[in-house]
C-alpha cells in the first residue's frame, strides 16, 4: 500500500517537494525527539525548517521560554546530529485547548454522615474533631 502511496508523490514536482518536505519534518521530529529533555519534548514539537532556521511550537509560554533558553543548545545538538539547523525560532501553538474539569461534589451517604458525627462525638476537642463535624454538616445538604 504505500509504495503505491509513494508512487502518486512522483508523478508531479510539487508532489515530489511536498513529500520531501514531510520526510525531513519528520526526520527532524524524530532528531527532536532523542534530543529535547522529554518534559519539554511532550509539550512542544517541530513545526518547519526555512533557511536553515528550525522553527519549534511549543503548547504554552513556559515551555516556550526553556526552549528559547536552550535554543543555542539544541542548535548545536542538531548540527552534531548531521542536521543543517543554525538557528531555533520558537512559537507558543496551543495544540490542543486544555481540558477543563469541572469538580462533583462528593456526597456522603447518611450512614456515613452518621459514621462521621459518632467517631467525632468520641473525640476530645480537637482540630480534627472540629473538621469531621464541619464535613459531616457540608455533606448534609
Amino acid at each position: 500500500m504505500s509504495k503505491r502511496l509513494n508512487s502518486y508523490f512522483s508523478v508531479s514536482q510539487e508532489l515530489r517537494q511536498l513529500s520531501r518536505k514531510a520526510a525531513q519534518l519528520v526526520a527532524l521530529q524524530r532528531h527532536y525527539e532523542r534530543l529535547a529533555p522529554p518534559s519539554l519534548m511532550r509539550a512542544s514539537r517541530v513545526l518547519q525548517l526555512d533557511r536553515q532556521t528550525l522553527t519549534l511550537a511549543a503548547d504554552n509560554s513556559a515551555v516556550a521560554a526553556k526552549l528559547r533558553q536552550l535554543a543555542p543548545e539544541l542548535a548545536s545538538l542538531f548540527q552534531g546530529a548531521g542536521c543543517e539547523v543554525t538557528g531555533i525560532q520558537v512559537k507558543v501553538q496551543v495544540a490542543r485547548p486544555p481540558v477543563i474539569y469541572t469538580p462533583i461534589p462528593a456526597l456522603l451517604s447518611a450512614t456515613g454522615r452518621q459514621r462521621l458525627i459518632d467517631l467525632a462525638d468520641k473525640l476530645p476537642d480537637s482540630p480534627l474533631k472540629n473538621a469531621l463535624q464541619r464535613l459531616a454538616r457540608k455533606s448534609n445538604g
